[in-house]
């Protein structure tokens, strides 16, 4: 008797992991898919949290980053923002008129 429940037991065991093989690679697939999804979206995030662009740059290079991909990122950390801001003219301004190097 103690051999037959043991054989069952045994069966069961090996049944139920056969059949948690699909829901286990259904779940590794759909933490691939996340992490590509996060891998994608993170220079969207990055850009959206950044201080370098405002306004509509900000939007042209978020766009350009859905549209290019990776490349339009690279660019960003090399070109943005496109024109210099507005208030570090009036700080070179100031700095060269008291002859302070910056």
């Amino acid at each position: 008797m103690n051999i037959l429940l043991a054989v069952l037991i045994l069966f069961a065991l090996s049944f139920g992991l056969v059949a948690l093989i699909p829901i286990l690679t259904i779940g590794i697939a759909l933490l691939f898919v996340a992490g590509a999804f996060l891998v994608w979206f993170l220079p969207i995030l990055i850009i959206a949290c950044s201080d370098k662009t405002t306004g509509g740059e900000k939007v042209c290079w978020i766009l350009a980053i859905i549209f290019l991909s990776w490349f339009a990122w690279i660019f960003y950390f090399f070109l943005a923002p496109v024109k210099p801001r507005q208030h570090m003219r009036h700080y070179r301004r100031y700095c060269s008129y008291h002859n302070y190097d910056y």
